[in-house]
């Protein structure tokens, strides 16, 4: 569904803040914050992932922007460093659901407070302001680190999709495919909270 389709709650990107993690809607003027969040193209190299590398971050930023059925993100450290992407798709206000993906961060905020206070900043936004009863996660079945992440926040898997759609390199994908309901998310609001308190923890 088209963004423009959409009650007006569903059509512009929010602005999301934490302690850790900042989310604001992606911009042309956020190429170069995104080039050095890349390190190179060590990210890129997993075949299996939707990364752009450092010399394609132009087009995926004019891609994402154009996109008129997505709502993305650019995601900054405490420090205001840009450090990620993400964002919405699959927006189904009728239902109401959605799903969050194409998200990457930098290696060095990976399993850190950031990504886990962006989920629950996205997840509380979604759940809480928009009044979705579900909420999807998406990934390729040879992305094992990224479907063990997505169990980990607390959603259940709901099956694979078999030859769904291309990875980047044109091979066929078979999509695992992850999702968090209403009813659990009080569970998964706290598990989220009890992590990002762990984090605090262990920070110096």
């Amino acid at each position: 569904m088209a963004i423009d389709d959409l009650p007006p709650a569903w059509r512009e990107v929010p602005t999301l803040a934490g302690r850790h993690a900042h989310l604001e809607p992606m911009a042309h003027a956020h190429v170069d914050g995104l080039r050095a969040a890349l390190a190179g193209d060590a990210l890129a190299a997993l075949w299996f992932t939707q990364v752009p590398t450092a010399a394609r971050v132009d087009a995926y930023v004019d891609a994402a922007l154009a996109d008129g059925r997505v709502l993305p993100f650019v995601v900054r450290d405490a420090q205001g460093r840009v450090v990620g992407s993400t964002r919405f798709y699959g927006m189904e206000a009728d239902v109401p659901k959605l799903s969050i993906g194409y998200t990457w961060y930098a290696p060095d905020v990976q399993r850190t407070g950031v990504n886990t206070e962006a989920k629950l900043l996205l997840l509380t936004h979604a759940f809480e302001t928009l009044g979705c009863i579900s909420v999807v996660f998406e990934t390729s079945w040879f992305n094992h680190r990224s479907r063990a992440a997505i169990a980990r926040l607390g959603a259940k898997q709901d099956g694979v999709l078999r030859n769904h759609k291309r990875h980047s390199d044109g091979s066929p994908r078979d999509t695992v495919v992850f999702s968090i309901i209403d009813g659990e998310w009080p569970a998964v609001k706290r598990n989220l909270l009890a992590k990002l308190a762990r984090h605090e923890q262990d920070s110096p």
